[in-house]
């Protein structure tokens, strides 16, 4: 039931019910990593997204580990990964902890591709979610090269 609430504070996930998060939870793997550790690299295929439940995670861009730039920490329900649920491509950053203990959920793109199989409101919900995130994003990336 704990992880049922902590999908409810993610951006992503909202708009759906109850049951629908459960059965999110129910296909959500749990892992553990610790300070250093990299869960994947820039240009490695995506096959997952993550959703952080404590610690803290670093994004980096940057193909060389000595001039990576980092972009941005996330936290407890915060998500990176997620275009690998539409499109399984390259990796556009990688992803390191930065705090020893960090506990994320990882959700395969198999297994939620099934889920939604299994209940497209589920599926409408999450993509219609992501594609007004990508929406903002690419409008405020836009801003700043003018």
């Amino acid at each position: 039931m704990e992880l049922v609430e902590l999908l409810k504070t993610v951006e992503l996930f909202e708009g759906l019910t109850q049951a629908q998060l459960q059965r999110l939870a129910e296909i959500s793997e749990p892992a553990r990593y610790d300070k250093d550790t990299v869960i994947f690299e820039q240009g490695q295929q995506g096959d997952r997204l993550y959703i952080v439940g404590s610690g803290e995670v670093v994004v980096r861009v940057g193909e060389d580990p000595r001039s990576a730039r980092t972009q941005v920490y996330l936290g407890r329900g915060q998500i990176f990964g997620e275009m690998a649920l539409l499109d399984g491509g390259p990796r556009s950053a990688t992803t390191v902890c930065s705090r020893n203990g960090t506990q994320v959920y990882g959700v395969s793109r198999e297994a939620f591709t099934n889920l939604c199989k299994s209940d497209t409101a589920i599926g409408y919900v999450v993509m219609r979610n992501m594609a007004h995130d990508l929406s903002f994003k690419l409008r405020h990336h836009n801003l700043t090269l003018v």
